[in-house]
């Protein structure tokens, strides 16, 4: 045999091998499991659901509620935090259109086999303790609307996965460890709200911002550096509640946040932005809260700023100004607080020395050289890795206030208006349920005769939530601090400590009755209630989440044992978001927090799933 022909034959081996691998991962993505005809499913569907559910608990180091602890046999429409619906295409067909297990402090890892899960309009997994990456296989879910990461241990780069969901409209991945740049792509997508903040994401904010039409964008706690890219005037239409607190952020106010009509909130505090506050911003008219505190601002308060017809919380202390108006002292504001400035005959202000510094100087914005990608930033801050948490929290960092702590319930919000989660309920007591099985080799059954592949469904509307409720946040005594000063907030404080209130819900219309799965959607949040746990649950060896093989099953840690659970599991059986439509919710359960609770003072931004910053509103 030639060495031409033997090369390549080698080489239609090579790619032979290289295609069938291909392929194999485009079809499912699953490890080997061993079949078991014992085992019946009502539908091809429900069988690719068990398949992924049980790769997943065994890929759980850690359940000290036992929120899995039913997650054993076919009927997987009544595993703990599944929801199930019908499947419009054909009514007979019932579909896993839901997974929500926030809150329930779980430590594990997400398996390769959770691409199975084609069907789910939302995943929610908010106050856990997963960690390692998000799995590729995620871009199956073609129908998902909700991904909520939040409070975990998500680490590495930006999920691009994220950009492969053509239905996604809410985006909740703060309090994690996601590291690097923002990528560009997301602007570009019809999100609706985007909540990225407690990162450690860096080198700046891309200049395709405008082009998103979010509601809602979160950004603070990162280190992104560089400047507010001009073109965020272009998100004048839809953007309702910016927060851009301490990012690193230089340069200018860019004169384009004039055109703001719809902002109710704009907060760029504790950055390093100069310049003066640009008149413009009294185009604002719907603005409530505005913060530019702890910056190098200088000039002369803009009138029109204080003549804001709905402005309610002023906050411009630590900064330069040399002087403001008689209408900013005006009784109509709230909260308003100028302390630590350079305003003569007005109290609590900087030394002479300061004012006469090289940072109270003007400077010519038209001058300053703004980079939209830094390489690095000039203060860059040190972040330590959250250590384990205690009742569901990280310990804090010295900081002078807390940052927007992450959603508190047993869902996420919803688009539009996306709202924290409400409060674990009594039923997820270490109290009530029996410890998980070990783990066991994955056994299902062949697809049954019948059970044909079948496209995505496009699922029915589902009803509407309650009427939203935008409530402002009270006065708050501002902390002092010299300045300047780089801080870092601390993650959100243990329940047992602090509490929240639970924001009101967005108007939506829907036309169906069944009711989905808890997606909170108020302004303002509940006081948790104390856990029910003596000891915390041990923390997953670093080990657990580094190099993770998809099909892995990691060893499981047992719970303390608990008394056993109601002998007969009910189904979550609610109807999913249609496809073919973008304003309806996912399925959802009914809460059980006390609505008629005293509500303790909202430290922050009034928004959907975002208890708001304490500086002062925070």
């Amino acid at each position: 045999m030639s060495l031409p022909r033997s090369l390549l034959i080698v080489w239609l081996l090579l790619a032979f091998s290289s295609t069938s691998r291909a392929q194999v991962e485009r079809e499912d993505d699953l490890a080997a499991v061993k079949l078991d005809l014992n085992l019946k499913f009502e539908n091809g569907r429900l069988r690719k659901a068990y398949i992924a559910l049980q790769a997943w608990k065994q890929a759980i180091f850690s359940d000290p509620f036992n929120f899995t602890a039913n997650w054993h046999g076919p009927n997987v429409c009544s595993y703990e935090g599944v929801f199930c619906a019908p499947s419009p295409s054909n009514s007979s067909l019932r579909v896993v259109a839901g997974i929500d297990l926030n809150h329930a402090d779980i430590a594990g890892y997400l398996p390769l086999e959770l691409g199975l899960l084609r069907h789910v309009a939302l995943f929610h997994l908010n106050s856990n303790r997963f960690c390692g990456s998000v799995p590729s296989t995620f871009r199956h879910m073609k129908l998902l609307r909700e991904l909520d990461l939040s409070n975990n241990r998500f680490v590495g780069q930006f999920p691009e996965v994220a950009l492969r969901l053509p239905s996604l409209k809410y985006l909740d991945l703060r309090f994690n460890e996601f590291e690097g740049s923002v990528p560009s792509k997301l602007f570009d997508k019809d999100l609706d709200a985007i909540f990225l903040n407690d990162n450690r994401l860096r080198f700046g904010i891309p200049r395709n911002l405008g082009n998103s039409p979010v509601s809602v964008l979160v950004l603070a706690n990162n280190d992104l550096g560089g400047c507010i890219p001009s073109s965020i005037g272009e998100m004048g239409k839809t953007l309702n509640e910016i927060i851009l607190l301490n990012d690193n952020l230089t340069g200018c106010l860019p004169p384009q946040v004039k055109l703001l009509k719809q902002l109710t909130v704009f907060d760029v505090s504790f950055n390093r932005l100069q310049g003066p506050l640009p008149s413009g911003i009294g185009a604002m008219k719907k603005l409530e809260q505005l913060n530019v505190a702890h910056n190098g601002f200088t000039g002369v308060i803009p009138s029109s700023v204080c003549r804001l017809p709905m402005l309610q919380n002023f906050t411009y202390s630590f900064n330069y100004f040399t002087g403001e108006v008689p209408t900013c002292s005006s009784a109509r504001i709230r909260t308003l607080d100028g302390h630590q400035n350079c305003i003569p005959r007005k109290t609590n202000q900087r030394s002479s020395r300061e004012c006469s510094s090289a940072a109270a100087r003007p400077v010519k914005c038209s001058q300053l050289k703004c980079s939209d990608r830094p390489a690095s930033s000039p203060e860059s801050r040190i972040r330590k890795p959250p250590p384990p948490p205690s009742a569901r929290s990280r310990s804090p960092h010295p900081s002078i206030g807390p940052s927007p702590p992450p959603p508190s319930s047993k869902s996420s919000p919803s688009t539009r208006s996306h709202q924290p989660p409400p409060p674990p309920t009594e039923k997820v007591s270490p109290l009530t349920r029996l410890p998980p099985r070990p783990p066991s080799p994955l056994i299902v059954p062949s697809s049954p005769p019948h059970a044909q592949a079948q496209a995505p469904p496009s699922f029915p509307p589902l009803p509407p939530p309650p009427a939203e409720k935008h409530l402002t946040p009270p006065p708050h005594t501002p902390l002092l601090a010299p300045s300047p000063i780089r801080v870092t907030y601390p993650p959100p404080p243990p329940p047992t400590k602090h509490q929240y209130s639970t924001p009101p819900l967005p108007q939506h219309e829907y036309s169906t009755a069944p009711q989905p799965p808890p997606s909170p959607r108020q302004h303002e949040q509940l006081a948790p209630p104390p856990l029910a746990v003596s000891v915390p649950p041990p923390k997953p060896s670093e080990q657990d989440c580094i190099d993770i093989p998809g099909s892995m099953p990691p060893v499981q840690s047992r719970s303390p044992t608990a008394a056993a659970p109601s002998a007969t599991p009910t189904d979550h059986y609610y109807a999913p978001p249609n496809e073919a439509q973008h304003d309806q919710a996912p399925p959802r359960s009914t809460p059980s927090f006390d609505l008629s609770a005293p509500l303790p003072p909202i430290p922050g931004v009034p928004y959907a799933s975002l208890p708001p910053p304490m500086i002062p509103y925070y």
